[in-house]
């Protein structure tokens, strides 16, 4: 049988609209002495470049999210089995969890946890900095690098007024292309957070050997049952279905619903089901609400406001939450059995029904 490649992603992946354009592809020929794929429009997915260049080699194929093609080896690597007998994945321990430090707390999304870890990591010089999701508007994110307080605030939106951008941008996305960052910069140790299927490809990128992955020292996974794309002519449709103007959106989150919190100090929460038409299409294939093979999972789902889940996975996520937890810079609730298991059905439902949409998806595609 014949090495898959580029264009057999294109056949079975990019042409069904099923492209996460998650980056793993682009970011590994991109880091090799010439340029075979790339991101022309990051609403799109990747592209030949230099098609005459391409050795053929199939680890694009390899990488993609959507091939499957390494599911055992990362399945056996990260212990997880099927999603009917571990819906949430392998784990350590469940916990929710708050920043003790005030600026993090204020600006985080939920309770300021994952930036509070990244800076620890940071200061402790575990790490020399992360890849983290920059807000440029509502609906609007970029990767951006941070290996400082002040970028992580930054990032989390501290004295951010995002209604002069509103008018310049074209496009909104709530997903944000953290994979092909890695390439800007040549550091020997970093810190991902990223979405399940960016994660995926990394640890896949990781499993093969495969440039820059071999700078990744830790992978921060963020809770994801899908992302939002739309442009500015959906826009009224938008503010008109939920009565919300984008400009005085200040904040959104994600816990059993999407929550708006809004320049007023009003709070509206939309379910998801009714924000299907604004849903990144690729989105219905993917079947990872948990995110199973990071090393540390963070949401809002099932812990109260102002407090993070943290579900610890590996070892080193284990061990990396434990010397946070120590420090001081992240303080707990007090959970017995009943209140973890709660969460964890809950968190389940979640994830069931994510894997539910994907296999109708995808039986139907």
């Amino acid at each position: 049988m014949s090495t898959k490649t580029f264009q057999d992603l294109i056949t079975e992946v990019h042409e069904r609209g099923i492209c996460q354009e998650c980056g793993g592809c682009v970011s590994f020929c991109s880091s090799a002495e010439y340029d075979v794929i790339g991101l022309k429009d990051p609403y799109k997915p990747p592209e030949y470049i230099n098609k005459e260049k391409c050795l053929e080699c199939g680890i694009c194929y390899y990488i993609c999210p959507q091939t499957h093609i390494l599911d055992n080896e990362l399945n056996k690597t990260y212990k997880f089995t099927d999603y009917s007998s571990m819906p949430i994945g392998h784990y350590e321990d469940i916990y929710s969890c708050q920043a003790t430090d005030a600026e993090f707390l204020k600006y985080g999304t939920d309770g300021g946890v994952v930036n509070s870890i990244i800076n620890f990591l940071i200061e402790k010089k575990l790490i020399d900095g992360s890849v983290v999701s920059k807000t440029e508007a509502p609906f609007s994110r970029e990767a951006t690098f941070a290996n400082s307080k002040y970028d992580l605030l930054k990032a989390s939106g501290a004295k951010f007024d995002i209604s002069s951008q509103l008018d310049e941008i074209q496009k909104f996305c709530t997903y944000t292309h953290s994979i092909p960052e890695l390439n800007h910069y040549k550091f020997k140790k970093l810190a991902v957070v990223g979405t399940p299927c960016q994660i995926y490809t990394l640890r896949c990128m990781q499993d093969l050997g495969v440039t820059p992955s071999q700078n990744i020292e830790i992978c921060l996974g963020l809770f994801c049952y899908e992302n939002f794309l739309f442009d500015r002519s959906q826009i009224a449709k938008f503010e008109k279905d939920f009565n919300i103007k984008i400009r005085n959106i200040e904040k959104i989150n994600i816990k059993e619903d999407l929550i708006f919190r809004l320049k007023d100090n009003k709070v509206i929460h939309v379910p998801f089901n009714h924000l299907n038409d604004y849903m990144r299409p690729a989105c219905n294939a993917c079947g990872d609400f948990i995110n199973i093979y990071a090393d540390i999972s963070f949401g809002g789902l099932g812990s109260p406001d102002k407090y993070t889940t943290v579900i610890t996975r590996t070892e080193k996520g284990k061990d990396i939450f434990s010397r946070a937890l120590e420090a001081g810079i992240i303080k707990n609730l007090d959970l017995d059995e009943t209140k973890k298991k709660k969460m964890i059905d809950l968190i389940s439902q979640y994830s069931q029904s994510k894997l539910k949409r994907q296999e109708n998806f995808m039986y139907n595609l």
